[in-house]
Parts: structure tokens; sequence; C-alpha cells
């Protein structure tokens, strides 16, 4: 197993090494037309504006989709009306650490959405490996309707789970021997409470991405400076290393769904997050 590690480590910072000589260090040529942006829907503060009004909004300023959470305090046929009605479609369900994933994926078929977002949230009165067998059986227990209704489970990386080293992800995620469990990779989690890099995590978690969540808590505007962790080597404004997770995308050949999940605000604001997402995905020739 170390052996495999250093081997795909080495796979793939040879890979960085060629895009650099191939001037494609930026990632732009390797990523630009196979990322597309989102927002989780709760993000959106326009008040006066409808559910339908509110992704007509959302595709003007260039977003390609978005996201909900399972209890959005939003009535469902509206969402249904507004996906057909804008052809904005609803990517994804975000259940969080609900230990209940039917309902969501329920939520997601009905919308036409892929996946349904789950964290692995610790169980304080159960041990580490306990916790491991639990997440586990709830799971493989919906696995079969997960399937059935064509959705990926992604495992995303949280504070609030026991998961907290990409080894471990690795091997949760590896353990259901299928592609119906996946990563949902959060760039920024890793910076505030792992020890463990952004770009340490992508090069174990690679192969298992599905989609990623966008943030930067360092970042002056779309994070807080004051949160910045110390020693934190990042690029862009903030202290994930965009350069090279991007590098590590694009040997990847990763193609999906990137959601912002920062503070939301109105439609100056939104706009703002479309524009940063491009600039740190470097998608900045994408329409």
């Amino acid at each position: 197993m170390i052996q495999n590690t250093l081997n795909r480590r080495f796979f793939l910072q040879s890979c960085a090494a060629a895009a650099v000589g191939n001037g494609v260090v930026s990632g732009g040529p390797g990523l630009t037309g196979k990322i597309k942006i989102a927002v989780k829907y709760h993000m959106i503060d326009e008040p006066d504006l409808t559910v339908e009004e509110k992704f007509t909004l959302l595709r003007k300023i260039g977003f390609d989709g978005l996201e909900f959470k399972t209890k959005e305090k939003v009535d469902w046929v509206e969402v249904e009306k507004a996906i057909q009605t804008t052809g904005l479609p609803v990517h994804g369900i975000v259940n969080a650490g609900d230990t209940e994933i039917s309902p969501a994926i329920e939520t997601a078929h009905r919308l036409g959405a892929e996946s349904v977002l789950v964290f692995a949230a610790t169980q304080k009165n159960l041990s580490y490996e306990e916790n491991f067998k639990f997440w586990q059986e709830q799971v493989q227990g919906v696995l079969p309707l997960a399937q059935e209704k064509n959705i990926t489970i992604c495992i995303e990386n949280v504070r609030a789970s026991f998961l907290n080293r990409a080894e471990e992800m690795a091997r949760f995620i590896d353990s259901f021997q299928t592609d119906s469990v996946r990563s949902y990779f959060d760039l920024g989690n890793t910076i505030t409470w792992s020890e463990q890099s952004a770009q340490h995590w992508a090069e174990v978690l690679g192969e298992r991405f599905f989609k990623l969540d966008i943030k930067d808590r360092g970042h002056p505007v779309f994070g807080d400076a004051k949160l910045k962790k110390p020693g934190a080597q990042g690029t862009n404004g903030g202290e994930v290393h965009w350069q090279k997770v991007r590098q590590i995308l694009v040997a990847e050949n990763f193609s999906g769904w990137a959601t912002a999940e920062v503070a939301g605000g109105n439609r100056a604001r939104l706009a703002g997050i479309a524009e940063w997402m491009k600039d740190v995905l470097d998608l900045k020739s994408q329409d």
C-alpha cells in the first residue's frame, strides 16, 4: 500500500512537471471546459426574487447550476418548474451528516441531480473503528437505492467527521468497491482542521474525486483574513495553494462540478464569487 502511494505521488509529480514544461502550469488548458461552476441555493440572498427568478439570476451571472440542502425551506414543485423553465440544473443534494440518506437520494432523483453529499459525522460515543463501521453500514444500506436511481454518494471531508486524514478517507471510500461512492473534495476544509495540505489530500484522493467544494477561509474577500492558518503557503490571495491543486486536477483529468461554499450575498456578491472561482480554477476563458 505504501509503495502504491509513493508510485502514485511520483506519477502526479511527473505529470505536474510535464505540465510546466508544456506551458500549462496554470491549469487553464486542462480545466477550461471541463469544470462547471455552481453555488449552494442558500447562498442566494435576494429575498424578493422567486425561486425561478433566482435560477435566472444565476444563469445570467454565469453559473452552470446549483445545489440544494435536503431540508431546504423551499417548494420542490417550484424548483422543478424553475429547472424546466431556465434550463439550469440542480446537480446535487447536500445531506450533510444526517444518517437518514434515502430521502436525499429520492429528492436528487426527483430533481434530476446526480449526487448526494454525505459526511461521516463523528458519533461521540463510538471509537474510531466503531465510527468507521457505523458509517459503512449507513452508506451500504442505501447503496442499492442510489444505484437504482443512478445517484452517486459523495463523501465530504469536514471537521465534524472522524475521517480527518486523506489516507483514511481513501480507505473508507475504497471499502465500498464501487464507483457509486466517491469523494466530494472540499479544498478549504483541509486547511482548517487537517495537518495535511490541500494538495496532499488531492494527491491521495485524486482518482476518487467526483465533485469539488470551493472555499478558502483565509481569503480576505471570500473568506476571512483573520482565519488564515499560520504558515499556510497559499496562492490567489488565500491559504489554499490553488496552483498545485490545479496541477493535480489536470493530471487526474478531472471533469465535473465545482460548487462555491462561502458566504453568499446579493447579485454583486454572487457575480464576484463566480469570477473568483474562475480565477482560482483558472477558467478565465470559460464563458
